[in-house]
Formats: C-alpha cells, sequence, structure tokens
C-alpha cells in the first residue's frame, strides 16, 4: 500500500528540464522562507485520488439520507425554537463563503508549490472545502423554504457590514504569500482555532434538534482533523527545513493568531447568546480548547523550535469575561442592518450567564440588558442609528475595551502618509504597522456608505443594496420566523 501511495502521489513529480524552476514555481521565495527538501514533507492526507473519493462519497450517502428525510418529515418543527436559526443565518453568510474561498486559494497552491507533498496536501485540502461549502448550502438549504435571512448569502458575504469580518480575513491570507497562507490558514485558523468555531457549532445543533446540522459536522469532523494535521505538518516542516524561517513564521503566528481571535468573536456571541439551548460559554470553550489544548499542550512542543506563544495571547485570556457580551450587545443595537434577528436574555438566560461569568457578568453587562427591557416594555426597542467606527484592520466596529478597565472602548491610531487610521487594539495596530500599503485599502462597509457606493444614502437603500428582504432584519420578537413558528406550534388555523 506504502508503494502504491508513492507511486500515485510522489512519484508523479519530475524535475522541469526545458523550463526553469523559478519561472514553473514563481511564488515561493519572495517571502524570504527556505526549504532545502521539499521530499521531507511528510503526507498529511495518506490517501490517493481514487481512495479519497470513494471515502468521500460514502459520506454524503449517509449525509444526504439525513438530510432527505428531515426534509420529508417537516423537521426543522423539532427544534428547540425558531430563534436558534438565526446562528445558522450566520453560519451560511459568513463561514460557508470562507469555504469556498479556500477551496479556491488551496486549488491554486496546488499548482505552485514546488514539493509533490505540499501539492497533493493542497489539492486534497480544496476539495475537501468545495465539499464542505455545497454540503452546508445543501443541508441549510431546507430551512431557506421556512425561515427568512438563507437566501443571497454570497452577495452578502460582498457586501454586509458585519460579513466584512470574516471576508477581510480570508482575502488578507489569499493576498498574502504561499507559505504564509499556510500558517493563516491551515496552521493558526484550522489547528488552534477551528474547535472554537466547528465544535460548539456542532454541539450546538445537536442541544436543539437540528439533526442536519450536526451530521453535517460529523461527516466534516474527518475531515477538519485533516486539516489540523496539515497544520501542524506545515509548521514543523518549515521550522525544521532552516532556522532562518524561525522568526518570519513566529510573525506569522502573533498576527494570524489575533486575526482569527478577531474573526470568532461573532461565535462568541453566537454561543453565549444565540442559542436556546446552551452547550457551553464561550469562556468555557476558550478555556477548554485554546487554553489548555493550544497552550498547554502544542507550544510546549513547539518550544524546541524556538516558537512561543502569539505575542496578544494574554490579552486574548483577559478578555475572555467581556468577550461574547461586547460583541453581541453590538449585534443587537445593529440587527435592523444584519441578515437575522436578535433577543434580549430572558430571566433565565440572564441568570445563566451571571453563572458563567460570576466576577463580571452582572456588574457590566446584565444593566444593560435589564434597561434594554424596560425599554421594550414600554413600547419600544433599543437600535443604535449611528455608523460605527471601524478596526482598519479586523474591522470590527470599535466594540472591545481596554483590557485593565471594561469601561473604556479600546482605540488606537497612527497616521501614514498624511491619513490617520484607527484600530480596536495593539494587535490590529501591530498587524498594520508591519504592512501599511495593504491594510490602507481595505474595504471599510461604514466608508462605502458615506460616499455613495452602497446602494444610495438612506437605510432602506443600503438595505435593498445588501439585498436583505422583509423580515431578514430587526427583533425577533414579532418577526415573522416567530409569527410562523408559533403558528406551526398551535392548534389553531394557520393565518392565509
Amino acid at each position: 500500500m506504502k508503494q502504491r501511495y508513492a507511486a500515485l502521489t510522489r512519484d508523479l513529480d519530475w524535475t522541469p528540464s526545458y523550463v526553469d524552476e523559478e519561472k514553473l514555481f514563481p511564488y515561493t521565495r519572495f517571502e524570504g522562507i527556505k526549504v532545502n527538501d521539499w521530499a521531507a514533507w511528510e503526507d498529511p492526507f495518506r490517501l490517493t485520488v481514487d481512495s479519497y473519493y470513494k471515502y468521500q462519497a460514502e459520506k454524503d450517502k449517509r449525509l444526504y439520507a439525513v438530510i432527505d428525510s428531515f426534509a420529508q418529515g417537516q423537521g426543522h418543527l423539532s427544534l428547540s425554537d425558531a430563534s436558534y436559526i438565526n446562528a445558522m443565518k450566520l453560519f451560511i453568510q459568513g463561514v460557508t463563503p470562507i469555504e469556498y474561498a479556500a477551496n479556491r486559494h488551496f486549488s491554486f497552491l496546488a499548482r505552485h508549490y514546488n514539493g509533490p507533498g505540499p501539492r497533493f496536501a493542497a489539492l486534497c485540502q480544496s476539495v475537501d472545502e468545495l465539499r464542505h461549502t455545497q454540503t452546508e448550502a445543501h443541508t441549510l438549504s431546507a430551512y431557506n423554504k421556512y425561515y427568512g435571512g438563507f437566501h443571497s448569502w454570497p452577495k452578502q458575504f460582498d457586501r454586509v457590514w458585519y460579513l466584512s469580518v470574516p471576508k477581510s480575513f480570508i482575502e488578507d491570507a489569499m493576498a498574502s504569500g504561499p507559505f504564509e497562507y499556510l500558517i493563516a490558514v491551515s496552521f493558526s485558523f484550522e489547528y488552534l482555532l477551528t474547535n472554537l468555531l466547528f465544535v460548539p457549532f456542532m454541539s450546538g445543533a445537536s442541544f436543539n434538534g437540528d439533526v442536519p446540522t450536526m451530521t453535517f459536522g460529523f461527516s466534516a469532523q474527518s475531515d477538519e482533523s485533516r486539516h489540523m494535521t496539515l497544520g501542524l505538518e506545515a509548521i514543523k516542516f518549515l521550522l525544521e527545513q532552516d532556522e532562518a524561517n524561525v522568526p518570519i513564521i513566529q510573525k506569522w503566528i502573533d498576527k494570524w493568531f489575533w486575526r482569527g481571535y478577531r474573526l470568532v468573536s461573532l461565535i462568541a456571541a453566537m454561543l453565549d447568546y444565540m442559542l436556546p439551548k446552551k452547550v457551553m460559554s464561550w469562556k468555557e470553550s476558550f478555556e477548554l480548547y485554546f487554553e489548555e489544548q493550544m497552550l498547554e499542550g502544542l507550544f510546549k512542543d513547539l518550544e524546541f523550535y524556538g516558537i512561543r506563544p502569539p505575542a496578544d495571547v494574554a490579552v486574548a485570556i483577559a478578555e475572555k469575561e467581556h468577550y461574547s457580551h461586547q460583541a453581541y450587545w453590538t449585534l443587537y443595537q445593529y440587527s435592523y442592518a444584519a441578515g437575522f434577528t436578535t433577543t434580549i436574555p430572558d430571566a433565565e438566560h440572564l441568570d445563566w450567564l451571571s453563572a458563567q461569568y460570576p466576577d463580571t457578568f452582572d456588574k457590566y453587562y446584565r444593566p444593560l440588558w435589564e434597561k434594554a427591557a424596560k425599554i421594550e416594555a414600554d413600547g419600544g426597542r433599543f437600535f443604535n442609528t449611528g455608523l460605527p467606527q471601524l478596526c482598519q484592520v479586523c474591522q470590527l466596529p470599535m466594540l472591545f475595551t481596554e483590557v485593565d478597565d471594561p469601561e473604556v472602548v479600546a482605540v488606537r491610531d497612527t497616521v501614514f502618509e498624511g491619513e490617520r487610521y484607527h484600530f480596536c487594539s495593539d494587535g490590529c495596530a501591530r498587524i498594520f504597522a508591519d504592512e501599511p500599503e495593504k491594510y490602507v485599502q481595505a474595504w471599510l462597509p461604514v466608508h462605502q456608505i458615506l460616499q455613495g457606493s452602497c446602494g444610495g444614502p438612506t437605510l432602506p437603500e443600503v438595505l435593498a443594496w445588501y439585498g436583505f428582504q422583509d423580515g431578514d432584519s430587526g427583533e425577533y420578537v414579532g418577526s415573522a420566523d416567530q409569527i410562523d413558528w408559533q403558528q406551526w406550534h398551535s392548534d389553531e388555523p394557520v393565518r392565509s
């Protein structure tokens, strides 16, 4: 089997004779990474193409059987509550397009790595990412028949303000060199942070009766394991090739941990606020999947190569008490311009948050929600109708606070070529300072709205340009989803 595997992967490589190697592989030199022996690459996938497709086809048969059964049995009515659907709207709007972008770029890398080992690994991951895009879209398409907000997600990914956060992350990675992309996606995201994305989402699906999404999660889990293995192999391969690679890779780890960490702020909000039946808090998830597994495990091993934990990891640890609350409070304020609805936590939910965050929630965040509930009880709804200032790098609104003072918004700024740029943190400011020419080109949604590039100057024109339909945005209470949900579960006649 080992010989057959080698014959169908490594032995298909050849040494170019009539084209100079630098012209054949033009992208693997400009970053300063030195590779002395491409043959030292250990293949993380260890599958031939024919066995890979057979294996994936068996998983697809099981997944689509579950999807069909769920759809035919009106399974959407077995969810814990229609408000759970908002988490899945956020998933298909923000995660699925990243999968497709990763498919595109891994296929690009499958052509442009010098060595046959990483080329074949990139090919397999490219196919994995395309499969995930398709299965996620097919899994969630059943809900599109009954609930708003699932339509037009590729278009919304390119236009909607909060989706510029994942869009800027993946396009920043795609605009990097081939080795930086491996550290950005395969190591910093797939290995360090993917458990913070996939495990809570799929556990939340299981807890809330979403059988197709849970099944998709199981179907993708073996793929994600290979992707994590690719990330680990990539970093060890590069570190072992030449000592000169170490400082370059350390800089990339610092950068892409922070970029990925800011991206998962949307996951933090989902975990603590968007699941009717709770799985675990963001704080618990971060402690388990990052602090224990990565800081206490992986980085202890990487010390051998001279690699230390990411530069801003202490800030991320300090922010875990506040991260989800600040992110969801912002989404709540601006949900009139979002492709999902938001809710005020009820008394039971508030008590759960108090138990999960005993040192901070009652002091800083319960008063905000109690005030919002009073406004709603008096016949109103608290919305922030101003356009927020955005971070030039991560493109999130300025919503996070100083680590040592949760009542002061963190703002950093710098002047580059006569223009002032603003950042949400020291991490984002440092990333900008290292590559200012790249980040001055950022397409910031608020700036584009003010310049008239988003359909027009008024809110209805902007929302139409986003592609939103009636019922996609606003608050859950009184929304079309909630009204339909109640009538579907009522003995009363369904409205016409």
